[in-house]
């Protein structure tokens, strides 16, 4: 039996790119897409502080792999609220939660910059927008195993308590676990690395009404997953695996997983760009991820082939300048944003909040941080013309800030 036809309707997928090294990622979901029969749009968001040859390189691919370019401004908290990040890069991706102004589609579908689709088309993602309320989302829970004790992860994260632990194949293509009311706490979570949503001017000022007022905005470790699972608590429809196959899982939950069945692919914690399949097989930063990430090389060596076919050379330049070279070839200064999403990722998710009303026992003073190390801080800023608050910020160039518990613009 031949499968159905994906769903039609004005809809698109959404991403976010705030730095160069997330260019090769781009590249490559964009391509895949098309490569698996997408009809629909990627719309880009990326910020003015973009690298301008990363834009560039984004500009030449755009009318091939169906790229709709938008620029908008970096989204931080309000200036009187400190954050305590996992790692200081989740700083950038407060402003994923912008793709919800894209108001001029019925359904758009979110996919993290370092996804790629393999297998079938993604556009089947659309076929569960039709009964999904207009101020819901649908998306993947949250995989809290943490099956290597990363000391970041809270308590809680525990195989006994991942929504996937239940599951196994086929039903889990089709009946993942629900998150209710009365779920436990851990079923509530989910991953922002995929979801589904119907934009709406009056979803997107509710939102931002939620991110300036709520006193929860400091305890987000996971800037927008956390801001989503808890704006959506209660109003998210989980879906299957298929849709948001993180690469631990080929290990971590085998008894559902199967390669034939992935969708969209996303590759957390180390970029397979950021390092090369190791002759033994090898790959990711624990070394277990050398089939999957010798998925995305494939994917890559097939853009590449293409472009050289076409004589692009400017293009393949751009992003090959944020790709792991080969052996023996030439590598350069290593670029450190390409250092923080490599096989040393974990070395970057050791920020810790401080625990309030402690002393440090040689001085007897206040625990304190360096602003540098995981903490968001908008202190210093500036005001602009139009109210709002703007600072240049370590690498991120201009940014804006809401004022206090106004809205911020579209």
């Amino acid at each position: 039996m031949s499968a159905a036809p994906p769903p039609s309707g004005n809809f698109a997928y959404t991403t976010l790119i705030t730095r160069a090294s997330y260019l090769a990622g781009v590249i490559i979901l964009a391509s895949t897409l098309r490569k698996h029969g997408s009809q629909y749009p990627l719309i880009v968001f990326y910020p003015p502080s973009l690298a301008a040859p990363a834009v560039r390189a984004l500009q030449s691919e755009a009318p091939k792999l169906n790229l709709i370019l938008r620029e908008c401004e970096l989204l931080l908290p309000p200036s009187n609220v400190k954050t305590w990040l996992i790692a200081e890069r989740f700083t950038d991706t407060w402003t994923k939660l912008r793709v919800f102004e894209a108001i001029e589609y019925d359904a758009i579908c979110y996919l993290d910059a370092d996804m790629a689709i393999f297998n079938k088309n993604m556009d089947s993602i659309f076929a569960h927008a039709a009964d999904l309320p207009s101020d819901w989302i649908a998306a993947n829970h949250a995989c809290v195993c943490n099956k290597e004790r990363d000391a970041w992860a809270p308590e809680e994260w525990r195989e006994e308590n991942c929504a996937y632990t239940p599951l196994s194949h086929p039903t889990a293509l089709t009946q993942p676990t629900k998150a209710t009311p009365e779920s436990r706490p851990t079923y509530h979570l989910l991953n922002s690395g995929m979801f589904l949503y119907h934009p709406s001017q009056r979803l997107w000022d509710d939102m931002l009404h939620f991110f300036n007022t709520t006193p929860k905005l400091a305890t987000f470790k996971f800037p927008d997953q956390d801001f989503l699972a808890e704006f959506f608590r209660n109003r998210w429809r989980s879906l299957g695996w298929q849709y948001n196959a993180l690469k631990t899982m080929r290990y971590w939950h085998d008894a559902m997983w199967r390669d034939d069945e992935v969708v969209c692919l996303h590759y957390i914690v180390d970029k397979p760009w950021a390092g090369r399949v190791g002759e033994d097989g090898r790959a990711g930063y624990r070394g277990n991820d050398g089939e999957t990430h010798r998925w995305w090389w494939n994917a890559w060596e097939e853009w590449v082939e293409a472009r050289e076919k076409t004589g692009e050379d400017e293009v393949l330049g751009l992003v090959a300048k944020h790709v792991a070279k080969a052996k023996g070839e030439e590598y350069g200064e290593q670029d450190p944003d390409m250092l923080a999403i490599g096989a040393g990722v974990q070395a970057f998710a050791e920020n810790k909040a401080p625990d309030e009303g402690t002393e440090k026992k040689s001085s007897g003073q206040e625990n304190e941080k360096p602003a540098n190390d995981g903490q968001a801080t908008n202190e210093g800023a500036q005001r602009t013309g139009n109210g709002l608050l703007s600072k240049v910020e370590r690498g991120h160039g201009p940014v804006v800030h809401p004022r206090g518990s106004s809205m911020m613009p579209p």
